[in-house]
């Protein structure tokens, strides 16, 4: 498939997104927290790959790294977007408080307050740490794939997860026992959570990703982008 995809076959573009839309979907999904996002990311990968194609190895394995490694860019991309909308923001008087996106999945979830101080630990990472994490961890890429995806050394790979793991188990330490000291001072304490750690990922619920995009109005956008 790889080399009738580099050819611009349109037939291997839909092979291609069969085989791999769950995988970015549910990969999007766990990066971005938000359902809509995710779904938006699997368009725009798809895309991504479709317009640079021949500029794919023609060597390798499966391109599920290749393909993680354009949503990890697109949602890089989309937080710095954010970011710089953040900033514009905050010269704008508040006008009420916007919840996290993690309020969106908390009734998807029995420890909500692990999510809680887990998304919030995960925020704290570095950025190059972090994307490490979810490669591996939340997308189940080995560590030469991720490596691949990222354009890194697999040595890389081992040192950033390494300290990824590390940080993120005190930071959700840290942020549970802030959590629970909030809750008391409010006089809502929850029931003791489970031990705190790392997410898995086993924690974050996967809302199948609709029917497939049709790969026609892909490449209508690449015509047109």
């Amino acid at each position: 498939m790889r080399n009738r995809f580099r050819r611009g076959d349109r037939d291997a573009l839909g092979e291609l997104y069969d085989e791999h839309a769950q995988a970015v979907y549910r990969y999007a999904l766990r990066v971005t927290g938000n359902w809509a996002e995710a779904e938006d990311v699997v368009s725009s990968t798809f895309l991504g790959a479709w317009r640079s194609r021949e500029r794919l190895n023609p060597d390798g394995d499966g391109l599920r790294p290749w393909l993680l490694g354009i949503a990890t860019n697109i949602m890089r991309r989309n937080a710095r977007r954010r970011r710089s909308g953040e900033i514009a923001l905050a010269r704008v008087p508040e006008r009420g408080s916007v919840p996290d996106f993690a309020d969106d999945l908390v009734t998807h979830l029995a420890d909500t307050e692990q999510l809680r101080a887990a998304h919030a630990a995960l925020a704290r990472l570095r950025r190059r740490d972090r994307e490490v994490f979810t490669l591996v961890v939340w997308a189940g890429l080995d560590y030469a794939a991720a490596a691949e995806a990222l354009g890194v050394a697999v040595g890389t790979v081992r040192s950033r997860l390494s300290r990824a793991r590390t940080r993120l188990r005190e930071l959700t330490e840290a942020e549970t026992r802030a959590t629970r000291t909030r809750d008391t001072w409010a006089g809502t304490e929850r029931p003791p959570a489970a031990a705190s750690g790392a997410p898995a990922a086993t924690t974050t619920p996967d809302k199948p990703l609709p029917g497939r995009t049709p790969v026609a109005p892909l490449l209508t956008q690449e015509n047109h982008g």
